[in-house]
C-alpha cells in the first residue's frame, strides 16, 4: 500500500514537471513591442523601508532621476517601525517620509495597507500606485513603461525583476538565475499565453481605481502572491512587463538566504490554503485555464514538499535496503521518458542565459546551482511545521550601489 502511494506522489510530480516544462516552450519568443504613449498618467511611488539608512538613498536619487515628467510622479518612503535614520534621509532627499509605528501589526503588508489609507486622504489624487524595496533600483524608463501599460489597459503590472549583485557570492548568483528563469520561462510564457501573471513584491504599479475598489487586503508573509491571487479570483490578470526592469539586492549569505527563503515558503502554505480550492471551484466552473493555472501555482510550496518527501523516502530505501528497493521508483518502469524530461530542465537553464544575454562570468554558477535548489527541500519541510508562524523577519541590506555599477559590472 506504502509503495503505491509514493509512486502515486511520483507520478503527481512527474506530471507537475512536465506542465512546467511544457510552459517553458512559450517563453523563448517575445510578442511585438507595445503601443507607446505620450505621458500622462500621474503615480505616487511607494518606498517600503524598516530600517533602510544604508540603502534607501541610492534608491531615492534613482528615482528623482527617471525619464519621466517630475510633476507627473511623487515619492514616498514608507518608514515602518523605523528606529534609524531612513526618514530623515527620505527628507534630506527632498521626498515625502511616512512614519509608522505598530510593533504588533509588523511587515510589508501592514505597511502597505497602512500607507495606501494615508495615501487617498492626501489632496492630491494619483492614476497609479508603484511600490518598491528600498534596497532597489530602478531603470530610467520605469515609469513610461508604466504609463504605456496604463493607458493600453492593464490595471495590474510587474516588471521584470532582476538582481543588483548577481557576482556577490553563489548565493545571489543562484537567486540571479533563478529570477532569470522565471522572467522568461514562467512569466513570459504566460504573457505569450494570455494568462495571468504573478507579483514578485517589489517593481510593481496598480491602477488607483482599483485599489481603491477592491483594498490592499493581503498582510500574509507573501502578499505579493496573495494580491495576485485576490486579483485573479476577480477576474483581474495581473500583467508582466518585460522592457520595465527593477534590481533587487540578495542576502549574502546562506544564513540569510535561507531565512528569507524560509518566510517565503511559510507564506506560500498559507496562502494555498486559502485560495487553492476557491480558484480551482471557479476555474472549473467558469472554464478557465487562468484561474486552474494559478490555484496550481499556489501550491507550489506543496510541490516542493513532496518532492523533499518521495526524494528522501527514496533514498533512504537505497541506502537501507542495499540496492533491494521496497518502493517502485517511476525512473525504473519509465526510464527514457524520465531521463528525456531530467535532461531537458537541465539544458533549460543554460540556454536561458543565452537568451537572455547573461555574461559568461555568471555561468560557472551554474555549478553551484543545483545545490541552491536542493537547499530548499529542508527550508520547505520546516516551514510546513511552521507554517502557522506569522513573525515577519527583515532581510539586512548593508550598502548602498548605484545604478551605474550594476551597468558597469554587467556590461564586464
Amino acid at each position: 500500500m506504502l509503495d503505491r502511494i509514493v509512486f502515486g506522489l511520483q507520478i503527481i510530480l512527474a506530471i507537475s514537471g512536465v506542465y512546467q516544462l511544457v510552459l517553458t516552450f512559450f517563453g523563448w519568443f517575445r510578442q511585438k513591442r507595445k503601443q507607446s504613449f505620450k505621458p500622462q498618467k500621474s503615480f505616487a511611488i511607494l518606498v517600503a523601508a524598516h530600517n533602510e539608512e544604508a540603502v534607501v538613498g541610492a534608491l531615492i536619487e534613482n528615482l528623482k532621476g527617471l525619464n519621466y515628467p517630475k510633476d507627473l510622479y511623487d515619492v514616498m518612503v514608507i518608514c515602518d517601525n523605523c528606529n534609524d535614520g531612513t526618514a530623515d534621509i527620505a527628507r534630506s532627499h527632498g521626498v515625502y517620509a511616512f512614519e509608522r509605528f505598530n510593533p504588533s501589526l509588523r511587515g510589508k503588508g501592514y505597511a502597505i495597507e497602512w500607507m495606501l489609507k494615508e495615501l487617498w486622504k492626501l489632496p492630491r489624487s494619483y492614476d497609479g500606485v508603484v511600490i518598491f524595496d528600498a534596497d532597489n533600483l530602478v531603470e530610467k524608463d520605469f515609469l513610461i513603461h508604466m504609463n504605456n501599460d496604463l493607458c493600453s489597459g492593464h490595471r495590474v503590472v510587474q516588471a521584470y525583476l532582476d538582481t543588483k549583485n548577481p557576482y556577490d557570492s553563489w548565493v545571489t548568483s543562484s537567486y540571479a538565475i533563478s529570477y532569470w528563469f522565471c522572467n522568461r520561462l514562467w512569466q513570459m510564457s504566460r504573457t505569450n499565453l494570455g494568462m495571468a501573471n504573478f507579483l514578485g513584491g517589489t517593481g510593481m504599479c496598480f491602477e488607483s481605481s482599483l485599489l481603491k475598489e477592491m483594498g490592499w487586503g493581503a498582510t500574509s508573509l507573501v502578499e505579493d502572491l496573495e494580491f495576485t491571487m485576490r486579483c485573479i479570483k476577480r477576474g483581474i490578470n495581473p500583467y508582466f512587463d518585460y522592457d520595465a526592469k527593477v534590481y533587487d539586492e540578495k542576502p549574502l549569505s546562506f544564513k540569510a538566504s535561507a531565512r528569507q527563503r524560509l518566510r517565503w515558503m511559510q507564506g506560500h502554505f498559507d496562502v494555498a490554503r486559502r485560495y487553492f480550492f476557491p480558484l480551482l471551484g471557479r476555474g472549473l466552473k467558469e472554464a478557465s485555464w487562468t484561474k486552474i493555472d494559478a490555484a496550481f501555482y499556489a501550491l507550489n510550496a506543496y510541490n516542493f514538499l513532496l518532492g523533499a518527501v518521495v526524494t528522501c523516502l527514496l533514498w533512504a530505501d537505497q541506502l537501507i535496503n542495499n540496492g533491494n528497493p521496497y518502493f517502485t521508483s517511476l525512473f525504473e518502469q519509465a526510464p527514457l521518458a524520465f531521463a528525456i524530461l531530467y535532461g531537458m530542465n537541465i539544458i533549460v537553464l543554460p540556454a536561458v542565459l543565452l537568451v537572455e544575454k547573461i555574461p559568461l562570468k555568471i555561468w560557472k554558477s551554474l555549478i553551484l546551482f543545483p545545490v541552491f535548489m536542493v537547499t530548499w527541500y529542508p527550508i520547505t519541510l520546516y516551514a510546513f511545521f511552521t507554517q502557522n508562524n506569522k513573525q515577519w523577519s527583515h532581510t539586512q541590506h548593508t550598502r548602498a550601489i548605484r545604478l551605474e555599477e550594476v551597468r558597469s559590472k554587467q556590461a564586464s
